[in-house]
């Protein structure tokens, strides 16, 4: 075998190990990008569902703290109608009292 021949196979095979190296490089690299991409799709969606998440506590809290004013509004509706049922039993027993033609009263 002559040494230009050597040398032709040398160069070659050089060539072929580049292209095989360049390949692999280039696949390499758009396997990353293509995991970047999904990456961000990833955090986009993660988020999107923190923003959901937050309103979704907002929301619960809003709620629980208008049931809280409802439920006040009840107690003192409540205190209200137990002091006016209290009062209209002091008038009748005042009425009672001092009512001349009542059983109660002597």
């Amino acid at each position: 075998m002559s040494t230009t021949a050597v040398i032709v196979i040398v160069i070659v095979v050089l060539v072929v190990i580049g292209l095989v190296a360049l390949a692999a490089s280039r696949t390499r690299a758009k396997k990353l990008e293509e995991n970047r991409v999904e990456a961000q799709g990833h955090r986009d969606e993660a988020a999107s569902k923190s923003r959901e998440a937050e309103k979704a506590r907002l929301e619960a809290e809003e709620q629980a703290a208008r049931a809280k004013r409802e439920q006040v509004e009840a107690e003192e509706q409540a205190a209200r109608a137990q002091q006016q049922q209290a009062e209209a039993e002091e008038l009748r027993q005042r009425a009672a009292e001092i009512d001349p033609d009542s059983k109660d009263a002597e």
